[in-house]
């Protein structure tokens, strides 16, 4: 079963590729993205890496947390499950 791990504190200058690549060097890598601002596409600071099994993202967390890329130490943490879509909804009518 694959892992998403959220990485936070990443330099504005990290793409989705440069991501990938820090992480592969750990395990297979099914996604990898940095989040970005909707109407600017700058770089939120933040992203979230997808490992193909939880041995492999257990292993990143370990390996990788403070890590610095591209200079600034890397925050890493298992990605909490993004709220059901009702859930969403219900938060922004109310």
């Amino acid at each position: 079963m694959s892992r998403r791990i959220y990485v936070g504190n990443l330099n504005f200058e990290v793409g989705d590729s440069a991501l990938r690549e820090v992480f592969s060097r750990i395990g297979a890598v099914r996604s990898a993205e940095v989040i970005k601002d909707r109407w600017t596409g700058v770089s939120r600071g933040f992203g979230f890496v997808e490992m193909t099994t939880e041995e492999a993202a257990e292993s990143a967390l370990a390996q990788l947390s403070g890590v610095e890329i591209m200079g600034r130490p890397a925050r890493l943490a298992i990605a909490k499950p993004r709220p059901a879509e009702s859930d969403r909804a219900a938060r922004t009518d109310g």
